[in-house]
């Protein structure tokens, strides 16, 4: 009688904890520290407070590395005309204009962001000199008016597809390993778990708290700061994802809800877990201290960075990893066992709740480190979990529920698509193309690609 609430305080004491570092670090390092190698041209960090704010630069993308063009005058103008607020480009190429009023206040509005042409330099231009901003969310917003072609940019098609079937490649990666833990706890639990995006942005979060901590974590004269920080990430989620279990999940099994009602169960996680994270880590956009600007490879017509070839390489090796394990080892073997028939394993001595638990532990450090490197890419906020989880179901889905390989083709599949459709279809409108994939395939083969088809009744 007295299990259930004590697990409930570790939960609680956990998370607390987590967010009390994270808390700390956060007002702490409002103006991060210079990123090294980075490029000057960089977006400004935006504040925390109930404020949206247009932060912006200018830059000359005829040098390499790009170089911030001072002076340019901005002005913000409301829907009627009206100028709410002025701003100069500074010495590192950014403005910030704050929005009257607050965040609330400013949802469904639009603004139109206008750039003083006799203010820039002798010799540049801008085709576009002014850009519409509709404020759907309450974060501040990024916009950036570039000078010149970025290099690489007189492309055909072909290049062009060649470079978005790279980025789809990196993001398919980040994409398969959330989707696997997905798949691995819906395998063995049944549990259709919509907290599955916060175990995402959880893992995005403590690294970035530990990457925020004061100084650089050197070893051997190398600054190691980001990958001590993936590292923690995924040890503390796969903590985190114990902790659910535990203090929620298993307690919930024991009762014998339906998978009905923890699925619901999940979505108010989901919730609460989401205005937590925003609570204490602001509603702006966060970056880690290293590898957020670099100077892409130049291989032939493609542009790739260095810090997409480390991601990738990361996620293909933890992938093979858990395949391998999940294939050829004793816990592997007693997972599936679980997931085929969970009577009939433990009726076989299999510890039934030590397999889920450790599946929990397995799928929530998946998730966490995926988040992690999502964050290395692209920077995140505290809804970067909650934006890509339907892609994620979409991938678990589309390649087959509770199946290993299936999870990790659909990623694939659905990561490549999303980039590569940009060929031919707006960036807004790339997420819908997946989803159409998704239903095609279904209504041809509703056990998704690969798994297996059953008899039901």
């Amino acid at each position: 009688m007295h299990a259930f609430p004590k697990r409930v305080a570790a939960f609680v004491a956990l998370v607390s904890t987590a967010w009390v570092m994270l808390g700390g670090a956060a007002v702490a390092t409002t103006s991060p520290p210079a990123q090294e190698g980075a490029a000057e041209c960089a977006l400004p960090q935006g504040s925390d407070d109930d404020t949206i704010s247009i932060l912006g630069r200018i830059c000359d993308r005829r040098d390499t590395p790009q170089s911030p063009v001072e002076g340019v005058g901005i002005t913000v103008e409301d829907s009627g005309g009206a100028a709410i607020g002025e701003a100069t480009s500074g010495a590192d190429g950014t403005f910030e204009v704050k929005l009257p009023g607050t965040a609330v206040e400013n949802l469904g509005k639009t603004y139109v962001v206008k750039v003083d042409e006799d203010s820039l330099p002798d010799g540049t231009s801008l085709d576009d000199l002014e850009r519409d901003i509709a404020i759907n969310l309450d974060n501040d917003v990024s916009i950036t008016f570039p000078i010149g072609e970025a290099p690489g940019s007189d492309t055909g098609t072909a290049v062009q597809g060649l470079q978005l079937l790279i980025g789809g490649i990196v993001f398919s990666v980040l994409l398969a390993m959330a989707a696997l833990g997905l798949s691995m706890i819906f395998g063995t639990t049944g549990l259709t778990n919509f907290a599955h995006g916060e175990l995402i942005t959880f893992g995005a979060i403590i690294a970035y708290a530990v990457d925020q901590l004061p100084g650089a974590i050197r070893i051997g004269g190398l600054n190691l700061t980001v990958v001590i920080a993936l590292f923690v990430a995924f040890l503390v989620s796969g903590a985190f994802g114990w902790v659910n279990d535990q203090a929620l999940w298993r307690p919930l099994r024991r009762r014998g809800t339906g998978v009905i009602a923890m699925m619901i169960v999940s979505i108010g996680l989901s919730i609460f877990l989401r205005n937590l994270y925003q609570f204490f880590s602001g509603a702006s956009s966060h970056n880690y201290s290293q590898y957020s600007a670099v100077q892409p490879w130049e291989i032939g017509p493609i542009l790739i960075t260095p810090k997409e070839v480390i991601v990738t390489v990361v996620g293909v090796v933890v992938l093979v990893a858990v395949t391998l394990l999940l294939q050829y080892t004793r816990l592997g073997k007693a997972t599936r066992a679980v997931a085929d028939n969970p009577a009939l394993a433990s009726s076989t001595g299999i510890n039934v709740e030590r397999v889920i638990n450790l599946v929990w532990i397995g799928g929530a450090a998946l998730a966490g480190l995926s988040g992690a490197l999502l964050g290395v890419t692209q920077g995140f906020d505290y809804q970067i979990g909650f934006k890509i989880l339907l892609l994620v179901f979409a991938a678990v889905v589309l390649g087959g529920l509770g199946t290993i390989w299936g999870a990790i083709v659909g990623a694939f599949i659905v990561g490549i698509f999303i980039e590569v459709s940009t060929l031919l279809v707006p960036p807004e409108l790339k997420f819908v193309g997946a989803l159409v994939v998704l239903i095609i395939v279904l209504l041809i083969r509703p056990q998704g690609l690969l798994g297996k088809a059953q008899r039901v009744g």
